[in-house]
């Protein structure tokens, strides 16, 4: 299985190697999500252990592939430096093959950073990014609206490398004042499906640094060591896709448009 990257090795090795004890089912996940803990000694780690066998099937994306995306996005996150997916690998378990990702954010599993907000259009943060105009049940208008930083800039340009089919503000954990992004599973489709609550920076000009760091990437994955580990997973087709998302974004120098001709949001939001 792949697991060698420059991350975290005492974390990685810890979750590629230890024995997972099961602790419970995380109830809110659409696939099948098991919390678990890994231990090593005295040391010991919460963790996520999605199992391959515990998918459910999509139309649009091929059976069995989720959890392998799930490892290609954190590899992408880690070649980049950009660092927003928790330590995964790919291992197998009680149930199987599966994904297995350090557990981050509140043990308690509440995760409520605030990046993507309900208002009424007066009550809209200052400094946030309007994005989809709605009403209530009561036909009273409210603004979906989401922050803007330069660490959200760069989680948006991540997502548009990896063609995220499933940004949901959910998908967002806070820990201290950064956060981490999980659920990429429905990533790196050779189709263009990218979906997300941050489409309020669409067409902005690429922050300067985040342009560095898809130079670094497009050399990257030339390296032989780089496509061997993504082609455990990806297909030809996909691999083709991906060096060609991250050469228009540098070609263009500017964020993806909206699209008009497929849903552009997650369902649901959050």
């Amino acid at each position: 299985m792949p697991t060698d990257t420059s991350a975290d090795d005492s974390s990685l090795r810890l979750l590629a190697v230890s024995e997972l004890e099961i602790e419970g089912r995380l109830l809110d996940a659409s696939n099948v999500a098991l919390r678990v803990w890994v231990t090593d000694g005295e040391t010991r780690m919460s963790a996520v252990y999605k199992p391959i066998r515990g998918e459910r099937p999509l139309w649009d994306f091929p059976d069995g592939s989720l959890a392998g995306r799930e490892w290609a996005s954190w590899l992408i996150s880690d070649l980049t430096g950009w660092g927003f997916v928790p330590p995964t690998v790919l291992r197998d378990g009680p149930l199987g093959t599966g994904t297995v990702q350090q557990w981050v954010g509140p043990l308690d599993g509440r995760h409520d950073p605030e990046f993507v907000r309900i208002d009424s259009p007066n009550d809209v943060p200052e400094g946030n990014i309007a994005v989809l105009s709605a009403q209530d049940e009561a036909d009273r208008p409210l603004v979906v609206s989401h922050a803007d930083t330069p660490r959200l800039r760069s989680l948006a340009t991540f997502d548009a490398v990896l063609n995220n089919a499933d940004r949901k503000a959910s998908a967002l954990l806070a820990d201290d004042e950064e956060f981490w992004a999980i659920d990429h599973g429905l990533c790196l489709h050779h189709e263009e499906k990218l979906r997300t609550v941050f489409w309020g920076f669409a067409g902005d000009p690429i922050e300067d640094a985040d342009l560095i760091v898809l130079q670094a990437l497009s050399a990257q994955l030339q390296e032989t060591e780089v496509v061997d580990q993504l082609g455990s997973v990806l297909d030809a087709a996909e691999l083709d896709a991906l060096s060609s998302r991250v050469h228009a974004l540098l070609a263009t120098g500017v964020m993806p448009e909206v699209p008009f001709d497929r849903h552009p949001l997650p369902w649901p939001l959050w």
